[in-house]
């Protein structure tokens, strides 16, 4: 798995921005997207997923709000979803 650029953790959960590649009208352009999870434990053994309890979203809206503060303060340009060719 690709490493991603920055990961924002608040308790057991986690955002993560990675930056994809994609064609634009011929020109390769970096779009970050940012993966969301939350860690825990069940009988000492540790488990990911993306459910979350009515606790955990504080912790969810700071780690997305972290992730998208560090997005706008990346130099990207803002495409329209229909001109994004993976």
């Amino acid at each position: 798995m690709e490493k991603p650029e920055e990961t924002f953790r608040a308790g057991g959960v986690h955002a993560s921005v990675f930056l994809n590649t994609v064609n634009v009208k011929g020109k390769k352009v970096d779009i970050p997207s940012i993966s969301f999870q939350k860690r825990y434990q069940v009988n000492g053994e540790w488990k990911t997923t993306t459910s979350l309890n009515v606790n955990d979203l504080p912790r969810a809206v700071l780690v997305l709000m972290k992730a998208y503060e560090y997005c706008l303060g990346m130099s990207h340009e803002e495409i329209p979803e229909e001109e994004v060719h993976e």
